[in-house]
């Protein structure tokens, strides 16, 4: 039998008998796309030194990533679907890699930037298409345990970036973080060309691309506001991409109400398994990475870390991702979705309040709880909300599902990121102004109050001053961890009772366990061809 059927697996009567293999190529794929963004926490520090980063720049660096990506997920999920989905996968690895080849080699600020887009359209790609995919290999009755790999590798990425980032920046310039990515993504390709089978939608209409350039314009917009505003203020350009939000928003629902084969069916916002899941899924990314992106400057700045110290100290976070993902394999037939994901997200608001314990002497110890507790609560929940939002979807629009899910989760990161990251630097200022007051130069006052590694910066240059600099400089440091400290106390009593309101919220909209279909049930007879093509088998 060769190895890649020539029949679809849409058409296959029985399942594709290589189907973990391809699971493990299509958990490789996403693996790369969610360490683009997590790697570049700890190499931001050698960034900003090399490439004379401002805030905004070191902003958009990590931004430049996040808006094409999760602006046009939904409509290249769609042309996955139409066209090919295996086919999507391997054009996105490509073009990530591509990205990633000329984010290792340019040296300018913008070129950087212009090199993290491209990586965010290929991600776009490659995210819809690993999740169509897995959905159509995989019979209902495989599918959570499938579903869950793939969770739990969202969770390992979160501390591998770091980690593999932090071990080539012990002897490698900063571009090897981005250089990392090519051999794992032309491993990638390889393995789809050799283990994924072929898949497309059977009978797939003309695409709604009106309602595609709709959603990519509200989702692109919100996102640039979403960035923009919190860090550098409401000037023109963010209220203006917040109205073009909006109003792009509201026509995209109005065009998708009417159309007969709307890109994306905006009544399954009235289905609570669907929407609860949704929001499950983007308040989950929205406290995880929020709390991750100030927790591991804390690490860096104030504890003294290295990059691949600090990838070490995240581990814990992917162990407890595994752990909770092998509970929840348990757990959710027994128990339900809403159970399992109501208690996910209590126990993750759970770890992002323990963060209000931090001060200036705190270590390494206090911030494992909440790693623990993040990460278990991750791969409990994440699993059983993103089979619920694929399972709403039927076999010809599983790219759109997926594209659906992935914007939440991006959303989330990016709101987490944003949000979060402006409560972090407005107290920090606020903080410092008021423990260092008029003792520094303007100048230098204002390249402390910046961030926490401007504030180290000024006291290194003022430890050089022979007339006290040391004491001087000593004073400063300590104001500087105790302002930041502070800062994450403030941000996280904040974004705990964000995410609490988000959990009263997905508890209150998901149905309860006799409303919903367990995992296994779709499967309780043989199917036949006809369903077969229906799930996706």
């Amino acid at each position: 039998m060769p190895l890649i059927p020539n029949t679809p697996v849409e058409k296959m009567t029985e399942p594709y008998h290589r189907r973990w293999w391809a699971l493990l190529v299509l958990c490789l794929s996403l693996l790369i796309v969610v360490m683009a963004n997590t790697s570049l926490i700890v190499a931001a520090p050698d960034m900003t030194r090399e490439l004379g980063l401002s805030s905004s720049d070191l902003q958009w660096v990590i931004d430049g990533y996040t808006v094409p990506y999760a602006a046009l997920m939904l409509v290249l999920g769609a042309i996955g679907d139409k066209y090919s989905r295996r086919g999507a996968l391997v054009l996105g690895l490509l073009i990530f890699a591509g990205g990633s080849v000329m984010g290792g080699l340019v040296d300018e600020t913008n070129l950087v930037i212009t090199a993290r887009a491209i990586m965010g359209v290929g991600a776009a790609v490659v995210m819809p298409a690993t999740l169509s995919l897995l959905v159509a290999i995989f019979p209902r009755a495989e599918r959570a345990k499938a579903i869950t790999a793939w969770s739990a590798t969202s969770g390992l990425a979160i501390a591998a970036g770091p980690l593999a980032a932090g071990w080539l920046l012990e002897n490698h310039a900063w571009g090897s973080t981005f250089l990392m990515n090519v051999p794992v993504a032309v491993l990638g390709v390889v393995g789809a060309l050799l283990l994924v089978p072929p898949s497309k939608a059977e009978g797939m209409g003309r695409i709604d691309y009106v309602g595609g350039l709709l959603s990519i314009v509200s989702v692109g917009s919100l996102v640039y506001a979403t960035i923009e505003g919190p860090h550098f203020g409401w000037g023109v350009g963010p209220i203006t991409a917040a109205v073009v939000a909006g109003v792009g928003l509201l026509a995209f629902v109005a065009w998708e109400l009417k159309h007969p084969n709307p890109m994306l069916n905006v009544r399954k916002f009235t289905e609570r398994p669907f929407s609860g899941s949704m929001l499950a899924v983007l308040f989950f990314f929205f406290g995880t990475f929020g709390s991750i992106y100030y927790s591991t400057q804390f690490l860096q700045f104030v504890l003294g870390y290295d990059a691949l110290e600090t990838g070490i100290r995240l581990l814990p976070l992917a162990g407890a991702v595994f752990v909770g993902s092998a509970v929840t394999g348990k757990l959710a037939p027994k128990l339900g979705v809403k159970i399992v994901v109501g208690t996910g997200m209590v126990i993750g608001t759970a770890g992002v309040f323990l963060l209000t314990q931090i001060e200036s002497g705190s270590t390494y110890t206090d911030f494992l709880a909440p790693l623990l507790l993040l990460g278990f609560a991750i791969g409990l929940s994440l699993s059983p909300a993103t089979d619920t939002i694929m399972g709403s979807f039927p076999e010809g629009e599983l790219g759109v599902g997926g594209g659906a899910n992935d914007t939440a989760l991006e959303l989330g990161c990016a709101l987490g990121i944003a949000i979060l990251g402006s409560l972090l630097a407005t107290s920090y200022k606020d903080k410092l102004t008021d423990m260092v007051g008029g003792h520094l130069p303007a100048e230098a006052m204002d390249v402390a109050k910046d961030s926490v590694g401007g504030g180290i910066a000024v006291a290194e240059q003022v430890a050089k001053n022979p007339q006290g600099g040391a004491e001087q400089a000593q004073t400063l440091l300590g104001a500087v961890h105790e302002s930041f400290a502070h800062a994450i106390a403030h941000t996280s009593l904040i974004g705990g009772i964000i995410m609490a309101a988000g959990t009263l919220i997905v508890i209150a909209v998901l149905p309860g366990r006799k409303h919903t279909v367990q995992h296994g049930e779709a499967d309780a007879a043989p199917a036949t061809e006809e369903q077969s093509e229906t799930v996706g088998a």
